[in-house]
């Protein structure tokens, strides 16, 4: 008997930024965990403050920065949304960024959800004052969108840090970032 065996696909991240401003504590502490990504991994890196969704879509098909961001969700088999904590929750862009989903799923050529169905979902955030417990409804509101779609919630990588500089002086945070994709976390 022969048994053909599927060939495994090398893992694929897209690192979602959604800072209003670009190399803050969230994104510094999602390229310190990118370090420890597998060696066949590959990873793109998309700021929503340069690729700028418009609050409602302009046509019936995706185009622009909205298609770049959708090809990105689509190709990639891990999507790490790096969001600082903002009012006890993600970015406004991060969350526009989430509110196209509703949109595409609505796409009946597209295949939205059933293409979502397995992929891994992560966070990254750094929040500037309180402990993690503060961050629960950022982290509620992706493990529950991860539940929706089918995908695996691989978790959240949580840091305090007010000031430039802060993570560097925090070997804790930065240990759980270097173990943050090798399941140890």
């Amino acid at each position: 008997m022969t048994v053909t065996l599927e060939p495994v696909r090398s893992r694929s991240f897209a690192f979602i930024l959604g800072s209003p401003r670009g190399g803050g504590n969230t994104e510094t502490l999602a390229r310190y965990a990118a370090e420890g990504l597998p060696p066949d991994a590959t990873g793109s890196w998309l700021s929503l403050s340069e690729l700028t969704l418009p609050a409602r879509p302009a046509g019936p098909l995706p185009d622009g920065a909205e298609k770049v961001l959708l090809d990105a969700t689509l190709d990639s088999t891990d999507i790490v949304v790096a969001s600082p904590l903002h009012w006890y929750s993600v970015s406004a862009a991060t969350k526009l960024y989430l509110d196209y989903w509703a949109r595409w799923a609505g796409l009946p050529d597209l295949g939205f959800r059933e293409r979502m169905r397995g992929k891994n979902l992560w966070a990254v955030t750094a929040y500037a004052r309180g402990d993690d417990t503060d961050t629960e409804p950022l982290t509620g509101m992706l493990r529950r969108t991860a539940g929706y779609l089918g995908m695996e919630w691989r978790g959240a990588l949580l840091a305090r840090a007010h000031r430039e500089g802060d993570l560097e002086a925090d070997p804790a945070a930065l240990a759980r970032a270097a173990a943050f994709f090798d399941g140890t976390h």
